[in-house]
């Protein structure tokens, strides 16, 4: 009983630990061929965005919108799934099934 115990809280610690690592593991999704990039955290969190000036053209706004926010959607399904990766990684570092739902 106490090797179990001492199991869960070595996973919970592991756990606590990579999701302070996601808040600094960053991604980056793009939009335009490159024109529009942003930058968010594996948690999600949008940090940058870096775009093209030659998207501005005041005629197809609506076309740099649509880049702006595909590439903030890029950048977030990224990092959905590094944050998948990395769960996945640490549950077959501690032997657990790869496909075991730790909370995030």
């Amino acid at each position: 009983m106490a090797k179990m115990m001492q199991t869960a809280k070595e996973m919970q610690g592991k756990v606590a630990q990579l999701q302070d690592d996601l808040k600094t593991m960053t991604v980056t999704g793009e939009s335009g061929a490159g024109l529009v990039k942003a930058t968010a955290t594996a948690k999600g969190e949008l940090t940058g965005l870096e775009i093209d000036p030659s998207i501005f053209v005041a005629s197809e706004k609506e076309v740099a919108e649509d880049l702006i926010l595909a590439a903030i959607k890029d950048a977030q399904a990224r990092a959905q799934v590094r944050a998948e990766q990395e769960m996945r990684k640490l549950t077959e570092e501690m032997g657990l099934p790869a496909d075991m739902k730790l909370p995030f």
